[in-house]
């Protein structure tokens, strides 16, 4: 992919990028997605392009914008031209791309699915075609057992073999065993990363593939950027959203990063089938999910089947694009098990309550704070959640009680017990 910058995904960067890379001092307060998204109605609203804050009688839209972004610090902003230089020719090296909602290797599924909640900005390494192709994304506990990380891998060759991409996070357990999969049957992936991008882009491992043009990694974050909570929270809608069909291989009932993602995908988008793995051995995280309107895997064996399971599904979401989450659309998996279950009835369905928003939310700010690197102050860590203070307090007090953190004294800080490892290390 070439590396040159169209001009609305320059301004872009410079309005919302923190180019980490090459700053020389303290950042400008770049927008946040919020706000970006107010001063981008406001320019539509006025028949302009973001181009045009940089072009040379940019002055006046400047000034007009002022109702959405004080004036001098939009100006302080895009006066950041070589800051931006230096950023891009680090990139170059490391041949990584930047892409706008405005560029033609921006994912199309992005734009269509999440509107407004796609990300302005996407950073990557590898063949952005793979972000067009659609495929399978797979996702699961990072504390899987053998079994089940078998049982992703063969699905990641199972992807393969149907000429699929494979979409997943990268994360430790599941998340690699199926990417692990597809790639050593010589098939295709792409992984959404919430961390660390440069740093995988130079991975000799990956590095191969990427030039191969069998792997894409992207990042809606800055590619120097380190693991952040809020990052990794905001980041499975984007995996959900590349693929035709979601798999959840394992989840944690009512915890955990592989819950929270699916029950969003589920609550609020549900614009594509969410399948969880079937058998003897499911769990009640995988069972309560199915409740929540994701569908029986239906247990494709062959590569054909499993074409005709994710063609059906891309013609849902082109037909039906919502559909209610009590339903489960049979024609989904009909014909594809070679031994169709019966059908459930509604006495064997006991009900369980669904879990609070705030239970969910504090799930995953269980799992993210278990992965942090450092000790860290409440205050830090309500500025990584962008939450308040009394909020943070109140979670670190429970998260202390459950044994994940640890509270450090003279100055008061909180770290996890065991730390992780972090994403797209490479098999457990």
């Amino acid at each position: 992919m070439s590396f040159a910058l169209s001009p609305d995904t320059q301004a872009i960067l410079l309005l919302t990028a923190p180019m980490i890379v090459g700053r020389n001092g303290p950042s400008a307060e770049v927008l946040t997605p919020a706000e970006f998204k107010r001063l981008a109605r406001l320019l539509r609203e006025k028949g302009r392009q973001p181009a045009d804050l940089v072009s040379p009688d940019a002055e006046a839209l400047v000034g007009e914008c002022r109702t959405v972004v004080d004036r001098d610090r939009l100006r302080v902003l895009l006066d950041r031209g070589f800051l931006l230089s230096q950023a891009v020719e680090r990139w170059q090296a490391r041949a990584i791309w930047v892409a706008s909602r405005a560029d033609a290797a921006y994912p199309g599924a992005w734009k269509e699915r999440l509107d407004s909640e796609a990300p302005a900005v996407l950073y990557g390494c590898g063949d952005p075609a793979l972000l067009q192709s659609g495929g399978l994304a797979v996702v699961g506990s990072r504390h899987a057992d053998d079994g089940l990380l078998a049982y992703a891998e063969a699905i990641g060759q199972l992807a393969a073999g149907a000429g699929r991409t494979l979409v997943s996070g990268g994360a430790r357990g599941v998340d690699q065993a199926a990417m692990r999969g597809a790639l050593t049957a010589e098939g295709t992936a792409a992984g959404v990363v919430a961390d660390s991008l440069e740093r995988m882009a130079l991975n000799r491992e990956h590095r191969n593939l990427l030039m191969a043009g069998r792997l894409v990694l992207v990042s809606p974050y800055d590619p120097a950027a380190g693991f952040n909570v809020g990052h990794a929270m905001q980041r499975n809608k984007l995996i959900y959203a590349l693929a035709d069909a979601a798999l959840v291989v394992s989840a944690d009932h009512e915890k955990g990063g592989t819950w929270a993602g699916a029950v969003e995908h589920l609550e609020k988008f549900r614009r594509m089938r969410v399948y969880v793995r079937t058998g003897d051995d499911v769990g009640p995280g995988l069972e309560a999910l199915e409740r929540k309107g994701a569908l029986p895997w239906p247990d494709p064996r062959t590569p054909d089947a499993l074409i005709t399971l994710l063609g059906a599904a891309a013609k849902d979401d082109r037909e039906q694009p919502l559909f209610p989450v009590d339903s489960a659309p049979e024609a989904a998996h009909r014909g594809l098990r070679e031994a169709p279950a019966p059908a459930p009835s509604a006495a064997a369905q006991p009900h369980t309550p669904a879990a609070s928003p705030a239970d969910a939310l504090f799930a995953t700010v269980r799992m993210l704070l278990a992965r942090m690197d450092a000790a860290k102050t409440d205050a830090e860590v309500a500025a990584d959640l962008d939450v308040s203070k009394s909020q943070v307090k109140t979670w670190l007090q429970r998260l202390v009680d459950e044994g994940v953190l640890e509270r450090i004294a003279r100055p008061t800080r909180y770290r996890a017990r065991r730390r992780q490892r972090s994403l797209f290390d490479g098999p457990a």
